[in-house]
C-alpha cells in the first residue's frame, strides 16, 4: 500500500490531470454529439460550441484541481486566461483539421474521428498547460 501512496504522490499532478481531461472529454463529446445527432447543427460549429463548454469546464478545473494555481490576482488570471485560451485555440485548429481531413474529405465517421482528435488535443494541452500556463502554480 506504501508503493501505491509513494507512486500516487509521485504522478499526482499528471493522475489529476488525466482524469479532469477525462472529464472534459466527456463534457466536450456529450456536447458535441448532442448539437451534433439530436439538434443537427453543423458538425464544426457543433464542435466550436463543444469547445467553448469545454475550456471553460478545463480552465477552472485545472486552475483549481491540477495545477493548484490558488491566486485570483487580477494579474495571474489575466494571464493565465489568455495563455490558456490561446493554447485552446490552437487545439482547436489542429481539432477542426483532423476533422475536416479524415470527417470532410475522407468520409469517415464524425464520432471516432472527434474522439481520436479529443486524445491527441488532451496530450498537447496537458504540454502547454504544464510547462506554459500554470508553470507559476501557487504565486
Amino acid at each position: 500500500m506504501e508503493k501505491v501512496k509513494e507512486l500516487y504522490n509521485k504522478y499526482k499532478e499528471l493522475i489529476k490531470y488525466l482524469i479532469i481531461g477525462v472529464l472534459t472529454t466527456v463534457v466536450n463529446y456529450v456536447i458535441f454529439a448532442i448539437c451534433v445527432k439530436i439538434l443537427h447543427i453543423d458538425m464544426h460549429i457543433s464542435n466550436i460550441i463543444a469547445w467553448i463548454v469545454s475550456v471553460i469546464f478545463a480552465y477552472f478545473t485545472n486552475k483549481l484541481f491540477v495545477f493548484e494555481s490558488k491566486s485570483f490576482k487580477a494579474n495571474v488570471l489575466v494571464k493565465e486566461i489568455i495563455s490558456f485560451g490561446a493554447a485552446r485555440i490552437l487545439s482547436l485548429l489542429l481539432e477542426e483539421l483532423i476533422l475536416f481531413i479524415f470527417v470532410n474529405k475522407m468520409k469517415m465517421n464524425e464520432m471516432i474521428i472527434k474522439l481520436i482528435a479529443n486524445v491527441i488535443v488532451i496530450i498537447i494541452n496537458y504540454i502547454l498547460s504544464k510547462f506554459i500556463i500554470f508553470k507559476d502554480k501557487k504565486s
